[in-house]
């Protein structure tokens, strides 16, 4: 599917709204474009480094829940947040241990979701959080010019609960359709995993939630004292076959010589 002119008018309720931010003429009317939608409580989708991501308003509740039922998500998967810079964690999350902060400076922008205490002042309902936020910064320019415009986003990967997550704007579109009101194109993702989320809710060491676009030796490199995901249970030696009987010599009229 190929993008369009951002002042371009089509039919919305049937044609999905495509555009282009790869382009430095037309990449402010499109982020504009979609900032627009985005005040509006509506759904957009956006490129990142790692996935193309669906996003939303993050302090916008029935947004946020549009975005779930977009995705055919509950809110016990409640989505991370994209923000612009690191500078906004203070706002947004209550205290940031030595580590998280030590990964952040490293790898943001980047492929890395450190998850936090959130702020009791937040207004935010991401879902079934546990008082908790999940906060990445995401290596894409345009996305994080269009942050700076929107604020902060809750943003999920750009497809139905249970199918794989869209590397190109096109893949998202087929999976979403209409129920986006725009997307903005940027082109192949250029890592194409999502990225690794470290708790640093429950433990100030921190520990890796899903491994990701960032390896465990480039985490132990800031922060030894991350715990990672614990290794698989080796498979079961297979149990040796009985030995088969055989097969009879034929008898010279070929009938079976146990009959």
């Amino acid at each position: 599917m190929g993008t369009m002119d951002p002042d371009q008018t089509v039919d919305e309720a049937t044609t999905p709204v495509v555009l282009d931010v790869t382009d430095p003429t037309t990449r402010t009317v499109a982020l504009e474009r979609a900032a627009e939608a985005v005040g509006e409580g509506e759904c957009i989708v956006l490129p990142t480094d790692t996935v193309y991501g669906i996003g939303a308003d993050a302090l916008d509740p029935l947004a946020v829940q549009r975005l779930l039922n977009t995705k055919e998500r509950g809110r016990d998967m409640p989505p991370p947040v994209l923000v612009g810079d690191a500078a906004v964690l203070p706002a947004l999350c209550d205290a940031v241990p030595q580590a998280a902060h030590d990964l952040a400076e490293e790898f943001w922008p980047g492929g890395l979701t450190l998850v936090l205490r959130a702020q009791e002042s937040l207004t935010m309902d991401l879902g079934e959080t546990h008082g908790t936020i999940a906060v990445r910064v995401p290596d894409q320019d345009a996305t994080r010019e269009l942050l700076r415009l929107t604020g902060p986003l809750a943003v999920s990967s750009a497809n139905k609960s249970g199918r794989p997550p869209a590397l190109t704007v096109a893949e998202a579109t087929e999976q979403l359709g209409v129920e986006v009101a725009v997307y903005l194109d940027g082109g192949q993702s250029r890592i194409g995993e999502p990225s690794t989320i470290i708790d640093f809710a429950s433990t100030s060491d921190g520990k890796v939630l899903r491994q990701g676009a960032l390896s465990l030796d480039e985490i132990h490199r800031i922060a030894p004292a991350v715990v990672g995901l614990p290794e698989p249970d080796p498979e079961p030696e297979p149990e040796p076959a009985d030995p088969q009987p055989a097969d009879p010599e034929p008898v010279e009229n070929g009938t079976d010589p146990t009959s």
